[in-house]
């Protein structure tokens, strides 16, 4: 029983926090379901299955799931963070595709070395300062995207109004200090959702990578800007 009272403990923790880059990206994303599509029973749905892949970390091996971040839109499941053991993003990836309900696993675990507390700090900042200019920006409806931020990659989660707006944000995010990448999941409004995939039809080299995606994540890159 410790370990479901410290998950609990944990959970909450990310969820209330808004001012590290774990908290916007669930924080925020469970509010999209609830104002954009699918209403309160598919947010519900979604913070039961981030409460299992939880779950399942934690009793898998404490030190990967602290290191493991979750955005959950619509059953789809992005992961992102930093392990250092190849084999923790296998493992993190196969479990969440196990909560009924799942329907895309979005995998952007990386595989190196912590940044430590000075590059934690920096993600949080890009990820604040983007929050922020999107409450500022009217034409956009900021309450409708997620943002992580991971090594100065910055990932998007949730819906767009239109394409438009969708460009500005990315155009947002990629203008901000020390913003490496921005890597776009996020759907226009009225696009068709994934169907949910059987686990039981899956062998372990499919549930170890993600599912195929409605489309090619818009990214944008430093390198590619002269």
């Amino acid at each position: 029983m410790k370990h479901y009272v410290i998950l609990s403990l944990a959970v909450s923790g990310l969820i209330l926090s808004s001012c590290t880059a774990v908290g916007v990206g669930v924080g925020v994303g469970v509010g999209t379901a609830i104002v954009q599509e699918g209403g309160i029973s598919r947010a519900a749905s979604d913070l039961r299955i981030q409460t299992e892949i939880n779950d399942l970390w934690f009793r898998h091996d404490i030190s990967m799931f602290r290191k493991l971040d979750l955005t959950i839109n619509q059953g789809r499941v992005l992961i992102t963070g930093v392990v250092q053991d190849p084999n923790h993003r296998i493992d993190a990836v196969r479990m969440a595709w196990q909560p009924r309900g799942v329907v895309h696993v979005i995998n952007e675990i990386k595989v190196a070395e912590s940044a430590g507390i000075i590059g934690y700090a920096k993600d949080a900042w890009i990820s604040t300062r983007l929050r922020s200019a999107l409450i500022m920006a009217s034409e956009v409806e900021s309450i409708n995207y997620s943002i992580d931020t991971v090594q100065g990659s910055v990932y998007l989660m949730g819906f767009a109004q239109n394409q438009a707006e969708l460009n500005q944000v990315i155009e947002t995010a990629r203008t901000i200090e020390n913003v490496k990448q921005v890597v776009s999941y996020v759907k226009l409004v009225g696009t068709p959702e994934l169907a949910p995939v059987s686990n039981g039809q899956m062998n372990a080299q499919q549930q170890a990578t993600p599912a195929p995606a409605t489309g090619e994540p818009i990214q944008w890159n430093q390198e590619s800007v002269y």
